[in-house]
């Protein structure tokens, strides 16, 4: 028998990754794909909560370089979020997954507010919830809401989906082919090194409370469910090695 070595996670997915091959807007393919991938996890009795970001759509760090005002531009990128989760919400509830977006931006007639307890309790019966519009505020990325929202639901563990690589690499491997690949690393490697996991903001976040990332593939099919069976893929990033 399957026995997961988490209960509950958190799984940070890049608005990439729902693009797919076309690098713009939602493939269907893809996010069906990822949507089968969630509910295998869900099959094994493990909660799970998501994190989408919205760069398929919207950057607010690039809009803030075309000359928009940066607190503006976030916002905008936040709404991309909300329009990823509903799409992801519909790809799960299609194959019978049941789903709740809960949006840090007040939006009632497509989302519930994000209230902690709700959410919890929706994992203690089996939902998956997607937390929309990032941490609310501009100037957060998704990557921060991740630490943020799995230090508050107390998630075992941060899943980053890459739709581009399998782990992290000392360098870019598309563009140094002598960068290593690492199997465990630390916070203060990510933070010392400045490997671009994930932002200083959101490392300092998970270092400080203790969250260990494990960044792996989505590509490959199943890829989440072996994670969450204990399997040695991507590379693990927490406190101490």
């Amino acid at each position: 028998m399957e026995r997961p070595i988490f209960k509950r996670v958190i799984l940070k997915l890049s608005g990439e990754a729902l693009a797919g091959q076309q690098g713009y807007g939602i493939d269907s393919d893809m996010i069906s794909s990822i949507a089968q991938q969630i509910k295998q996890v869900v099959e094994l009795k493990v909660e799970v909560a998501i994190v989408v970001g919205g760069g398929n759509i919207w950057r607010g760090i690039a809009g803030s370089a075309k000359g928009i005002d940066r607190a503006t531009a976030d916002y905008m990128g936040m709404l991309a979020t909300v329009m990823n989760s509903l799409a992801l919400q519909d790809a799960l509830e299609t194959i019978d997954v049941p789903t709740r977006v809960q949006s840090s931006i007040n939006m009632q007639q497509v989302a519930e507010p994000y209230i902690r307890r709700r959410a919890i309790r929706h994992l203690e019966k089996g939902r998956v919830v997607i937390f929309a519009a990032g941490t609310g505020n501009p100037y957060f990325s998704t990557d921060t809401t991740a630490a943020l929202r799995a230090a508050e639901i107390e998630a075992e563990v941060i899943l980053m989906a890459k739709n581009k690589v399998d782990g992290v690499y000392s360098a870019d491997p598309f563009k140094d082919p002598t960068a290593i690949k690492y199997e465990t690393l630390t916070y203060l490697d990510v933070l010392n090194k400045n490997l671009g996991v994930m932002d200083s903001t959101a490392s300092s976040l998970c270092m400080d409370n203790n969250i260990p990332l494990i960044v792996f593939s989505i590509t490959e099919s199943g890829n989440i469910k072996r994670v969450v069976l204990g399997e040695k893929i991507g590379t693990i990033v927490k406190g101490s090695v």
